[in-house]
């Protein structure tokens, strides 16, 4: 009873661990690199609370919308969405385009509390 109770506790925690790793990843290449942060979820989502100085690119629209933003592709690129879904998927788009510098920060709450 305890063994399966302790690996439950792991089971739940091992996302978690990854989840505050990526958005520390995320910070880190914001920080030391000047990485361009982008919001992938909805302008409606967007305009309820978003990271300070990210831009909105929906997941869906981010394989034609980059090109507006005139990146070079070396550019490192902080992806977020709520739960890290969408940026994930947003990061296989940019990286099918030739992009080699983006990194999936996970959720947008995900992103705030490894700012703290």
């Amino acid at each position: 009873m305890i063994r399966a109770l302790l690996a439950l506790v792991l089971l739940i925690a091992s996302p978690l661990s990854f989840a505050s790793e990526r958005a520390e990843q995320a910070w880190q290449l914001i920080k030391q690199q000047d990485a361009v942060i982008i919001d992938v979820r909805s302008p409606g989502e967007f305009a309820g609370g978003r990271l300070k100085g990210a831009i909105n690119l929906p997941h869906d629209s981010i394989g034609e919308a980059i090109s507006h933003l005139y990146l070079d592709k070396t550019q490192p690129i902080v992806l977020y969405c709520r739960s890290g879904r969408r940026s994930g998927i947003a990061l296989d788009t940019l990286t099918q385009k030739g992009f080699t510098n983006v990194v999936n920060g996970g959720g947008i709450e995900e992103m705030l509390e490894a700012q703290r």
